[in-house]
């Protein structure tokens, strides 16, 4: 088949359309945009340290799985600058963790306290291979036991089958007899 013969087809290239005008985005190139203000900094390089350390313990809760200091949605950037003027106005971090907590919930952890209500979160991925563990146990038996059972036929068996594989069983019944039926 000739090269200019091939028809690219209209849903790939509107596909590719798209795509190329996502990528090309200002989003997708790292710049805010038009609009948006710039996060603020603190002076204090001490105080903008402990910033950024709660901001990587906060999820944004507008994306997917972004801690509010990697995420550019304006409402991490409200969250951060929230975070900055609670520690420059003289609160703890464990304040600031419990107001915003208090605010939208455990959620707004990256690591949930161990409570009733995050145990199934704790002791879930535990569970889960525990289970795993126990059906792989559970087959393994299984399947030794059906090998075990294959495996125990007796001597004039054997030679039956052998006879059979080397098709030189004369007296073989009709093959609608099953093994069972002649035991």
């Amino acid at each position: 088949m000739r090269a200019d013969r091939i028809r690219f087809p209209r849903a790939a290239a509107c596909a590719a359309a798209f795509s190329a005008a996502l990528w090309l985005s200002p989003a997708a190139a790292g710049e805010a945009p038009a609009g948006d203000v710039a996060p603020t900094v603190a002076a204090d390089p001490r105080l903008e340290a402990d910033v950024q350390e709660l901001a990587h313990k906060l999820r944004c809760l507008v994306c997917q799985n972004q801690s509010i200091a990697e995420s550019n949605a304006p409402l991490a950037l409200d969250l951060r600058n929230q975070v900055r003027e609670q520690l420059a106005a003289g609160r703890s971090k464990e304040d600031v963790i419990d107001y915003l907590v208090a605010r939208y919930g455990d959620f707004v952890l990256y690591e949930p306290p161990v409570k009733g209500i995050t145990l199934l979160l704790w002791g879930g991925p535990a569970v889960l291979l525990l289970a795993g563990i126990g059906w792989l146990a559970y087959r393994v038996r299984r399947r030794a036991a059906e090998s075990a059972s294959v495996a125990a036929l007796s001597e004039a068996e054997h030679a039956r089958a052998r006879a059979l594989l080397a098709g030189t069983d004369a007296d073989a019944p009709p093959s609608s007899e099953t093994r069972e039926s002649r035991s």
